[in-house]
């Protein structure tokens, strides 16, 4: 954020996101978020670069599919947060806690502005399935990975059918394997509408 000044970042970031609320226009006077936004270079699964334009491809998704006001709304708080502070963790990836990961930072950045516990843990799991995914079939830990991913599916047994449209919505954007969504999609048959 040094060639242009915060209040230029601001302008194009809202001009790109197009907030709809309060709630979410008050995301853009916070200057982490700011930051958070505009950090980020072309790298594999986002060739897009800063996580602004990760975030508007997301919103997109969202905006083209058939949903409640309620479960748009909670799409989009999770899809302006949810990659927002990977500068932070970027910040801190020799710390091997959880409490160093992007997903916690933006919980704890979005509970500042509402308290539905399920939008919470929607934020903060995001990259749940994609994890038990590569715990399978990327380091072969099929039986560990099982059991991750029934306690995955026990958390969010009632809202699974959300996290899967914010899961689809994440994952079609850029240049991302595709993989894990195929995998998901083929685990959830039975259980969402696809």
């Amino acid at each position: 954020m040094i060639a242009k000044k915060i209040s230029d970042y601001k302008l194009e970031a809202i001009n790109l996101l197009k907030p709809e609320n309060k709630v979410e226009k008050s995301f853009f006077e916070d200057e982490d978020f700011l930051a958070g936004l505009w950090w980020g270079k072309p790298r594999y699964g986002h060739p897009e670069g800063e996580i602004v334009y990760h975030i508007a491809e997301v919103l997109k998704n969202i905006d083209q599919l058939n949903l409640s006001a309620k479960e748009r709304q909670v799409l989009r708080y999770v899809a302006f947060v949810h990659d927002t502070f990977k500068n932070k963790e970027h910040e801190r990836r020799k710390v091997k806690d959880y409490k160093g990961t992007h997903s916690f930072f933006a919980r704890q950045f979005l509970s500042k502005y509402i308290d539905d516990t399920f939008t919470l843990d929607l934020v903060e799991w995001h990259d749940e399935a994609y994890f038990c995914w590569r715990m399978m079939f990327v380091y072969d830990k099929k039986e560990e990975g099982e059991k991750r991913f029934e306690r995955f599916l026990d958390f969010f047994k009632g809202n699974i059918q959300t996290y899967f449209t914010f899961f689809k919505c994440d994952t079609q954007t850029g240049d991302k394997n595709q993989e894990p969504l195929f995998w998901f999609t083929e685990k959830l048959k039975n259980k969402i509408e696809c």
